[in-house]
């Protein structure tokens, strides 16, 4: 069946529907992974969000559920250059084509993505609609899409209750903003008891369990949408407890101390992008997949100092807190997909839980 991506500005793209044949109206972002593609699919913060995936064949190993980052896929719609018809893997239990369509996501393959891609980049990231109708008049779609905004994403995406990870060291509180499924894994992995919250348990609650460290997790949208979170975050940081906060997290804790995020121009999605670490000078390739960044113009050195930067742009990657046992950074030591040059981060937090 033929679809169409139709952008903002009035770009259409044809191609040939996978997935479920609904029509959805999302925000298009592009990742750069050449692998991972269903670690991506269920990555909580592409909830509100229309992937683009740059590599140009897709679904060639299949699905393989050990492989999810959470119960179910998150994106509104996928766009492919080539998908695989015929998944060549061992470990498959199932297709892309039929996964999306269990799922009910919409999604277009068949066009050329290395000239969205290019259009999302020059022009910045923008709203799209992958349907199977051809317009003849845009005119009411472009308006439809102009309107759309992802909010309200992170109370969607969150646990519905908590539950513990038993383990035999260091107790961990992990807050749920959206967290991907390795990030529990991790720790758990380096013998701690994980007990994972709701996004929105109030910070008495938390420290009333009286956790060893509090992990601030990922998670989706623009993060000065969830003021209330923001609050708790702030009664967190006022805390004692050991704090490490990771992508939205990280945003969170920054907003909790005054300091404010911004919308970088088409993001920060795949899992090659290079970071440095300012106190030792070492770059490392990183896993990430954000949209937002904070603003580290007029940082005040007396609350926390950069700790990492973007190598690429110049943006902030992390902070380390003045006078507090919390850092925080904006890309994914947890990877899945991407490298796992940062996975010593996880080691660090273990050790600022010892003190």
């Amino acid at each position: 069946m033929k679809a169409y991506l139709i952008l903002e500005d009035g770009t259409v793209f044809a191609g040939t529907s996978i997935g479920s044949t609904r029509e959805v109206i999302s925000e298009i972002v592009f990742n750069t992974s050449m692998t991972g593609y269903l670690e991506v699919l269920t990555d909580p913060s592409y909830a509100g969000q229309a992937v683009v995936m740059t590599y140009p064949l897709i679904g060639n190993y299949g699905i393989c559920r050990a492989d999810m980052e959470s119960a179910k896929p998150w994106p509104d719609g996928y766009i492919v250059r080539e998908l695989s018809r015929i998944p060549s893997n061992f470990r498959s239990e199932d297709t892309i084509q039929n996964f999306l369509k269990i799922h009910d996501i919409p999604g277009i393959c068949g066009i050329d993505t290395r000239a969205l891609t290019k259009i999302l980049r020059e022009k910045g990231t923008m709203n799209g609609m992958i349907t199977t109708t051809e317009y003849a008049d845009l005119t009411l779609p472009i308006r439809r899409m102009k309107e759309y905004q992802v909010t309200g994403v992170v109370l969607k995406t969150t646990t519905k209750e908590k539950y513990v990870l038993d383990g035999p060291g260091k107790r961990v509180a992990l807050m749920d903003y959206g967290a991907k499924r390795n990030i529990a894994r991790s720790l758990n992995e380096r013998g701690c008891q994980v007990t994972v919250y709701p996004a929105d348990t109030p910070a008495e609650a938390v420290l009333a369990d009286k956790p060893d460290g509090i992990m601030l997790s990922n998670g989706p949208g623009d993060p000065q949408e969830n003021i209330q979170i923001i609050e708790e975050v702030k009664k967190l940081y006022q805390s004692d407890v050991p704090i490490f906060a990771i992508c939205l997290g990280h945003q969170l804790m920054a907003l909790a101390n005054g300091m404010r995020t911004y919308k970088l121009k088409y993001g920060h999605r795949g899992g090659n992008h290079p970071v440095k670490d300012l106190e030792t000078g070492r770059v490392y390739i990183s896993s990430q997949n954000h949209g937002y960044v904070v603003d580290t113009a007029n940082l005040n050195p007396s609350v926390a100092v950069p700790a990492f930067v973007n190598v690429n742009d110049g943006t902030n990657e992390g902070l380390k807190y003045t006078g507090k046992n919390i850092f925080t950074v904006q890309y994914h030591p947890e990877a899945c997909p991407g490298p796992q040059d940062s996975s010593y981060l996880f080691d660090r937090f273990l050790k600022m839980m010892e003190v």
